[in-house]
């Protein structure tokens, strides 16, 4: 039977993974036993999954990145060239912690730029956009934007990856997909569509 997804010659697909119809994977990338990718997701090249790993569908993963046990991507995360997940907090090399790893979560529609490292054990948001070489440490809210060593909130962005700038009454519009975006309470929720 052929797959239902594209493979590079010079990948390695383990048996007794998930792939989705539509996903490609690129040259040099290792696809791992256990693991599940959604459809219509893009592996870039010198990628590894790992068993337990989810990929939701549309999930765009660059090149050089390893998406350790533990992770879990929402549909159409972006993982931007070289960024960092990590799946244990204090980690020895004489010392075993296999039975250890730490849930990373990033929900629908985030993006994590390149260079970035995100510390096991948070939560990014729905549409977070994080900076390319930030450190992230801690969760972030849905529709933020974080930069720097360790990460901060600079901003807002909307689901299509533009600044959100609020009124006088907290209002912001998306300049592309016409949104209208709502700041109350240090939280913004997009109160044209229900997502």
């Amino acid at each position: 039977m052929d797959n239902e997804y594209f493979a590079h010659e010079t990948s390695v697909v383990d048996e007794g993974c998930s792939i989705g119809k539509g996903t490609k994977i690129w040259h040099f990338s290792h696809i791992m036993t256990g693991s599940e990718i959604g459809e219509n997701c893009n592996i870039g090249q010198n990628v590894v999954v790992s068993p337990g790993v989810i990929l939701g569908n549309n999930v765009k993963v660059q090149n050089n990145v390893s998406v350790y046990t533990g992770v879990l991507c929402h549909d159409d995360v972006f993982l931007g060239p070289s960024m960092v997940f990590t799946n244990i907090i204090n980690p020895r090399s004489a010392v075993v912690r296999k039975d250890s790893y730490v849930t990373t979560i990033v929900e629908k529609g985030a993006s994590i730029g390149a260079n970035a490292t995100i510390i096991c054990g948070i939560v990014i948001g729905h549409y977070a956009f994080i900076g390319a070489g930030a450190v992230v440490t801690k969760d972030v809210k849905p529709y933020a934007l974080v930069v720097g060593n360790p990460a901060r909130q600079t901003g807002w962005m909307s689901k299509y990856g533009h600044r959100l700038l609020f009124d006088e009454k907290g209002l912001a519009v998306c300049p592309e997909g016409g949104d209208t975006y709502k700041l109350e309470n240090g939280t913004v929720t997009n109160i044209s569509k229900n997502e």
